[in-house]
């Protein structure tokens, strides 16, 4: 089946979507707020969500394997956060000062990641990495910051850089160019991010030799999970840690995705200790929220003790304790056993799309660790951005809205999240409903 057949059974179904989507142009530029949920003709609006299920406003069910962009991990109205919620929320919504839910929630990340000896907290992933490249610049007096080509770490200047660059641009695999991601990107920006190739060893080496004595960070997203979820190689990252080490750079691991993976996130998991990390997403249980920590010697540039911060970090509704205890009810339900239950689902879906991908010879593979996955149309060895991205821009798109067709929701790139509240038989689901999306095309 055609894209186009694909959108015209989307829109048979889809009436009252379409409807809202009219009005919401009108007073929203292409009717929404966030530009990834956005998808051609128009995006099917939510009613309700309960466990691994969503509601649309016409009535449809869909397993949801998008998870708000891998934020759900319990899965939607999870019986302990609503209730920790409610619990809070009739005392008050917010306060120009601190409570005791925003220490009980430091408590619990620092007691899974003890390379946070200190964090502090905000309302956004984006927010988070914002202030972790800042602070790694005053610490070190250092003007540049470095990433890899291909990771995305927010929507601030300093991080909207080679994201999803088109390779033609971006120049040498082995140097790559700084590639502003977004227009009102100052070209000053581009001057001070030097990008890496994923898991090239050499190439870094050679990039840090050259631009080391001025980089204050490297910020590195351990999975590299928006371009593809490309793992690391084998030691890749323990030479990060080296390397950094040595030249004296800030090793900061953006784990606002990558915390899913493990009890104490991807660092547990890949045994690598970071200078500072950045989190969001799952820790604040399906509300606004992000949080950066790390080496207390490098954190106390916040501190406003004693003469006062050299960093000063204001936010209206950081550690807001509505989500400070909608985030410690979902770690409290994330036990060393509900992770081993991750782990399996996504080995189970995992393990179906390979067998299906084998059984009809369709050209594709799957990637991905613990509970999350994505989707690749090539049969390419997958090692950085480039190998992983698509050499077909329409086949994601296909089969995205094919399995919106049938049923299933996950992100019109390929990626998918697996929420503990998925089932077996909801795992085997996505595989059939694949199964029929991929023999209609």
């Amino acid at each position: 089946m055609s894209l186009d057949k694909e959108v015209t059974e989307y829109t048979s179904k889809t009436a009252r979507s379409r409807a809202l989507h009219e009005e919401a142009v009108a007073v929203m530029p292409g009717g929404n707020s966030r530009t990834t949920t956005f998808f051609d003709p128009y995006p099917f609006y939510f009613q309700r969500g309960q466990g691994a299920h969503i509601w649309d406003a016409d009535g449809v069910e869909r397993l949801d394997f998008n998870g708000n962009y891998t934020s759900l991990v319990l899965g939607h109205a999870h019986g302990d956060v609503v209730k920790a919620v409610q619990g809070v929320a009739e005392n008050g919504l917010s306060f120009p000062g601190p409570t005791e839910h925003e220490i009980r929630l430091a408590e619990a990340i620092t007691r899974r990641m003890p390379s946070l000896e200190s964090l502090r907290f905000t309302n956004s992933g984006t927010e988070a990495t914002m202030n972790a490249v800042r602070l790694a610049r005053a610490f070190t007096g250092r003007p540049k910051i470095a990433k890899f080509e291909g990771a995305f770490h927010g929507t601030h200047d300093w991080v909207m850089v080679s994201v999803s660059p088109d390779p033609k641009a971006a120049g040498n695999r082995k140097r790559p160019k700084p590639v502003a991601w977004s227009a009102g990107i100052p070209p000053a920006v581009l001057k001070h991010v030097v990008v890496l190739p994923w898991n090239d060893q050499e190439a870094c080496a050679e990039i840090l030799a050259k631009d080391g004595e001025q980089i204050a960070a490297l910020i590195v997203d351990p999975i590299l999970c928006n371009a593809g979820l490309i793992s690391p190689a084998d030691g890749f990252l323990p030479w990060l840690r080296e390397e950094t080490q040595r030249r004296g750079i800030v090793l900061i691991f953006d784990e606002v995705i990558s915390f899913r993976v493990a009890w104490g996130g991807a660092q547990e998991r890949f045994g690598v200790r970071p200078d500072l990390t950045t989190l969001g997403k799952i820790i604040g249980g399906g509300l606004p929220v992000g949080a950066f920590g790390g080496r207390r010697d490098i954190m106390a540039l916040y501190d406003p003790r004693q003469g006062g911060a050299r960093i000063s970090q204001g936010g209206t509704f950081n550690a807001n304790p509505v989500t400070m205890a909608a985030g410690l009810a979902t770690l409290n339900a994330l036990t060393p056993e509900a992770y081993a239950r991750l782990d399996a689902l996504g080995e189970r879906l995992r393990g179906g799309v390979s067998r299906l991908l084998t059984a009809t010879r369709r050209k594709g593979q799957v990637s991905g660790v613990g509970s999350l996955f994505w989707l690749h149309w090539t049969t390419e060895k997958l090692t950085d951005y480039r190998s992983a991205r698509p050499k077909d821009g329409e086949t994601p798109l296909r089969v995205f809205m094919g399995l919106v067709n049938e049923g299933i929701l996950m992100t019109q790139r390929g990626l998918g999240a697996i929420a503990l509240a998925t089932s077996d038989e909801d795992a085997d689901r996505f595989v059939n409903a694949l199964a029929r999306v991929v023999a209609r095309q």
